[in-house]
């Protein structure tokens, strides 16, 4: 029963949503009710202090009657001019997602001084109600839930700052960072009692830490990466990546220079090919995965080919070159050589013996096949 004059408070379910704190817009005074339902702490404050706090549901109405319930909070506002304010409170816990406003400057010893970002979700609730209040509503004074959301999501960015910093100092570097994400929620997660319990906030996990590197620093970090996973070191990297990134463009390149660039371009393949396949390539790379069709240049446009095919898929030239025994040493000889790669003896011109067929030396007078003057 109210009495004349008296008013109801409740949190109204338009205001709780993800609110962890609602703050009725007026005191109250002797005599007016106050509702509490099963997920609300109501908290009566003035001056300063918590008087009391009520977590049990019920409806309250602030008179004598109810002097065991509320205790000594009757015996304050007995007099008509004594108001207090009253707060509610959240028991359930809350999730929220938290975000460097400010770059965190992380020393690395490898790529100097890096600008960090974080970004990550956690899960809190209300441990302490007179603590809450004392330092939301009567430190910081504090309105709205929105208000106390953001002030801890500042305390949680600022701890996971101090987490990295400790954990540095440990040796972990930006490279490293990726692979301990886990580590670090952990490491947070472990620090986040003493840190918020001034507050009366616990926070019960942390998730989904994503730390931001700077684009160039990731870019150096993608491609140590890919270094180890090749075995190559970084002069031999760049080597690769440049000669793909040209024979991926070879009009580009070849036009102008011709089928000697072609040519380069298809060793450039040849060279990525054998680090893939384990092989060492020209100039020492160290050995790669193996599994990857072997390639090999045409020899007029220098497109990159399967070692397989006999046509080029580009310009449909033959693959497979025509050989010959080199007149002196005997190794293979391109048709049409001039000179020998393996001895450099000069590949004298021939000619076929018309009785047997024969191919021999132009300056042979006789076939020493069939002894026919040729």
């Amino acid at each position: 029963m109210s009495i004349i004059g008296a008013e109801t408070f409740k949190w109204e379910d338009a205001d709780k949503r993800e609110n962890i704190m609602f703050r009725v817009p007026r005191n109250i005074k002797f005599n007016d009710n106050v509702v509490v339902r099963e997920d609300e702490i109501a908290v009566f404050y003035r001056d300063g202090k918590v008087l009391a706090y009520i977590d049990r549901p019920d409806r309250y109405a602030l008179t004598s009657i109810n002097a065991p319930i509320v205790g000594a909070l009757v015996k304050f506002l007995s007099g008509a001019v004594q108001q207090a304010e009253i707060i509610y409170l959240q028991k359930r816990a809350i999730d929220g997602k938290f975000g460097s406003k400010q770059p965190y400057q992380f020393r690395d010893k490898e790529f100097g001084m890096v600008n960090l970002r974080v970004f990550g979700e956690f899960r809190y609730k209300v441990s302490s109600p007179a603590n809450f209040v004392n330092q939301f509503v009567g430190t910081l004074n504090y309105a709205t839930g929105a208000e106390v959301e953001e002030r801890i999501k500042e305390q949680m960015v600022i701890l996971l700052y101090d987490s990295l910093g400790d954990m540095k100092k440990d040796g972990m570097g930006v490279a490293d960072i990726a692979a301990n994400l886990t580590n670090i929620e952990q490491v947070v997660l472990s620090r986040t009692g003493d840190h918020f319990d001034l507050y009366g906030v616990s926070i019960d996990k942390i998730s989904g830490l994503y730390v931001s590197l700077p684009e160039e620093v990731q870019k150096a970090v993608d491609t140590r990466a890919s270094m180890q996973v090749l075995g190559a070191n970084y002069v031999q990297y760049q080597a690769g990546q440049a000669m793909r990134e040209a024979a991926q463009n070879p009009s580009g390149g070849a036009a102008g220079a011709g089928v000697g660039v072609g040519a380069g371009i298809g060793m450039g393949w040849t060279m990525l090919d054998s680090m893939r396949q384990g092989q060492a390539p020209p100039g020492g790379a160290a050995p790669a995965a193996a599994g990857a069709v072997a390639m090999i240049a045409c020899p007029k446009c220098g497109s990159p080919n399967p070692a397989t095919g006999k046509f080029c898929s580009e310009c449909g030239a033959k693959l497979v070159v025509a050989t010959k025994p080199c007149q002196k040493c005997g190794e293979p000889v391109q048709e049409g050589a001039k000179f020998c790669p393996s001895c450099g003896a000069q590949q004298v011109g021939t000619k076929k013996c018309p009785n047997c067929g024969a191919e021999v030396t132009a300056s042979v007078k006789f076939c020493p096949e069939c002894g026919k003057q040729v």
